[in-house]
């Protein structure tokens, strides 16, 4: 069994990592979120999905949180009558990505909030590891 404090310091860690990921993936999406197809009907870009899974470290004794996929979300895409633009089809239609503004920005700031928590954990678990090295110096 490992040290609790050095502990609670990775299971913080792989919420990092996995946050991380998830900021990326949602990036991403908003980067992509008017990425039309290049050809007349040609599909746009599908917004990607993340789902997590927990995983038991033998090392620390505990379930850390990890990826288990990133995926596509295959809810079907918004369709706009735009006649001029180069990937209307013949009806003068464009299909575009599946990508909510609104959720992406929502499910960022969620992200972001427990990125943060992870990294306050980890903050907390070092000041208690310094001020233990400070009681065994004094």
């Amino acid at each position: 069994m490992m040290d609790p404090l050095a502990a609670i310091s990775r299971i913080a860690g792989s919420g990092l990592q996995t946050q991380s990921k998830r900021l990326q993936i949602i990036s991403e999406n908003l980067a992509n979120a008017e990425s039309t197809g290049s050809t007349p009907g040609a599909d746009p870009f599908r917004r990607k999905t993340i789902s997590f899974k927990s995983e038991m470290d033998r090392l620390v004794g505990a379930e850390l949180v990890g990826i288990r996929n990133v995926g596509t979300d295959r809810s079907p895409f918004r369709i706009e009558h735009d006649p001029g633009h180069p990937a209307a089809d013949e009806n003068g239609n464009v299909k575009k990505p599946n990508v909510n503004m609104l959720m992406e920005m929502a499910d960022l700031r969620e992200a972001n909030r427990s990125y943060e928590a992870n990294l306050q954990i980890i903050k907390k678990a070092r000041s208690m590891v310094n001020a233990t090295i400070d009681l065994l110096r004094n």
